[in-house]
């Protein structure tokens, strides 16, 4: 994957594609992050990268929250891209977001862009 094409890719989305990008993401990191728990309720297999899923999600749906809102003191589409897809020391959290995101990206691609009526 290439970051510099994938944030050209973000910045040229209008701001809903954006945050329906990065909804879908959001599920698949969910999806992701299950593996990290065991079978029963309250089993954990895996505490560090529930936590950084977690931590993840929860600054992603500031960023959609601001992206619908509007609001110029978002984050620039390259800090969010950046946030996502720089590397990591911890290659299995790396390897989680970036399957996450590839698969978010397909599904995405696959209902072309949104259209807004008004």
């Amino acid at each position: 994957m290439n970051l510099q094409s994938e944030i050209e890719f973000f910045t040229d989305l209008p701001l809903i594609d954006k945050a329906r990008l990065l909804n879908l993401f959001l599920h698949q990191l969910a999806a992701e992050a299950r593996g990290a728990q065991g079978e029963a309720a309250d089993a954990l297999t895996d505490g560090p990268r529930l936590r950084f899923s977690n931590e993840l999600m929860h600054r992603v749906t500031r960023i959609i929250d601001q992206l619908l809102a509007g609001d110029a003191m978002r984050p620039a589409d390259e800090v969010v891209l950046r946030m996502l897809l720089s590397p990591r020391t911890d290659t299995d959290v790396e390897r989680m977001v970036l399957d996450a995101y590839q698969r978010a990206v397909r599904g995405f691609e696959s209902f072309g862009t949104t259209v807004l009526m008004k």
